[in-house]
C-alpha cells in the first residue's frame, strides 16, 4: 500500500542529517506528492530538478494533482544557499540512466549540484527488469562519495504500481468481461493474467494473448487474433532513420568489444608471391608498437595465408582473413573485425 510509504518517508527524515535528494520516476506525481508532505512536516523546502520531472510538476500543479504551495518550493541556486537539513531535491534517474540527474550526480557530471558528505540519497522505486546493473552501479557510486542510500528493502520507500492478483481478481469480477486480452508484461505475466480470467468466469476461448505486432479481431463472431503486421525497431543515426540495420549495429558492437585490424600487402601479378611486408593497422585491439614479437606473428600468418593462396588457386584476401582471424582467437581470445586489402602489383 502507498501509505506505508508515509512511514518510510517520515522515518528517514528524521534521521537524515543534511540534505534530502530523493530519485523517481517522473511521472509519478503521487509519490512527488508524498516527498511535498514529508518536506512539509520536517519543515524542509522542495526542489525540483530535472526537464522531466519539473515539467510533470507543472502540469500537476495547474490541474490540480499535485498540492504544493509556492513558498515550498526553490531552485537549485536558492537550494544550495540554504542549511543542509532544510531541503529535499526531487531529482530524475531512478533507473540508473547516465543522462539523468541521479547518474550525472554519481559520475560527478552535474554542473550545479554534486554529492556530499551526510546527504541522503531516497531511490524510490524498484530496478526495472533489465535495468539492475545500472541501478546498483549508480548507488556503489553515490556511496563512494560520501551519501547514504536508502532503498527498497533497506526501507519501504517504494511499493510497485501493477496490480496483484487479488486486484486483478476484484477487477474481474466488478466488471465482467466478455472478453479478456492481458497486456503490460513477460509472456509467463500474461499467462498467468489469463489464467486467473479463466479461473473467475471468462471462457477460456475468449481470452487471447498475443505478441507485439499482432492483430486482434473483435466482432460478432467473437475475438481472434488476426495477421501480424510487420515492425521492430527504427534505428535513428545522426540525421538517418532507419538507414541504419541490425547488421550495421551489430558491426558497430564488434568494433566497439574488440577493434579491428587491418592488412594490407601487396602481392606479385605473375608469380603470386608477396612483393614486400605487409602492413599492418590496428585500433582498439593491442598497441603494435608495444607488442612486436605479436606483430611478427601476425605477418608470419599472413605471408603462409598468400603462399598457400598461391599454390591453392584460392582468393587471397579471404585466406588471409580467416587465417589471421583463427591465429589471433587462439592466442588472444579476442575477434576483432579484420580487413585485407590485396594489390597485385
Amino acid at each position: 500500500s502507498e501509505a506505508v510509504i508515509d512511514g518510510a518517508l517520515d522515518k528517514v527524515f528524521r534521521a537524515a542529517k543534511g540534505r534530502i535528494m530523493v530519485a523517481t520516476f517522473a511521472s509519478l506525481v503521487s509519490r512527488v506528492q508524498q516527498v511535498v508532505n514529508a518536506a512539509r512536516n520536517h519543515k524542509r523546502k522542495v526542489c525540483i530538478t530535472g526537464y522531466t520531472m519539473s515539467e510533470y510538476a507543472k502540469i500537476a500543479r495547474k490541474l490540480g494533482y499535485l498540492d504544493v504551495d509556492d513558498d515550498m518550493l526553490v531552485s537549485i541556486g536558492q537550494a544550495q544557499a540554504l542549511p543542509p537539513h532544510k531541503v529535499v531535491f526531487m531529482v530524475t534517474g531512478s533507473q540508473g540512466e547516465p543522462s539523468a540527474v541521479l547518474g550525472k550526480l554519481a559520475a560527478g557530471r552535474h554542473r550545479q549540484l554534486d554529492v556530499r558528505k551526510d546527504d541522503t540519497i531516497i531511490l524510490s522505486s524498484h530496478p526495472i527488469p533489465g535495468n539492475e546493473e545500472m541501478v546498483y552501479r549508480t548507488i556503489n557510486r553515490l556511496i563512494e562519495r560520501g551519501a547514504d542510500v536508502v532503498y527498497d528493502p533497506i526501507e519501504a520507500v517504494h511499493v510497485s504500481g501493477h496490480a496483484c492478483q487479488e486486484e486483478m481478481r476484484l477487477m474481474l469480477n466488478l466488471t465482467q468481461p466478455k472478453y479478456l486480452m492481458p497486456v503490460h508484461g513477460e509472456i509467463r505475466h500474461l499467462h498467468l493474467h489469463a489464467k486467473l480470467a479463466a479461473d473467475n468466469g471468462v471462457p477460456a476461448e475468449n481470452v487471447v494473448m498475443v505478441e507485439n505486432g499482432a492483430t486482434v479481431e473483435l466482432g460478432s463472431r467473437g475475438i481472434s487474433v488476426g495477421e501480424r503486421q510487420p515492425g521492430g525497431y527504427v534505428f535513428v543515426d545522426g540525421s538517418g532513420v532507419g538507414d541504419v540495420g541490425r547488421a550495421v549495429i551489430r558491426d558497430r558492437e564488434i568494433l566497439a568489444q574488440d577493434g579491428f585490424v587491418l592488412v594490407s600487402v601487396n602481392v606479385d601479378q605473375r608469380s603470386g608471391k608477396l612483393v614486400d611486408e605487409p602492413r599492418i593497422v590496428s585500433r582498439g585491439f593491442v598497441y603494435l608498437k608495444d607488442a612486436e614479437d605479436f606483430l611478427d606473428q601476425i605477418k608470419d600468418n599472413i605471408t603462409d595465408a598468400v603462399n598457400r593462396s598461391r599454390n591453392l588457386n584460392g582468393n587471397s584476401r579471404t585466406l588471409v582473413e580467416e587465417s589471421l582471424g583463427k591465429m589471433i582467437y587462439n592466442e588472444t581470445k579476442r575477434r576483432p573485425m579484420i580487413f585485407s586489402i590485396v594489390n597485385k602489383v
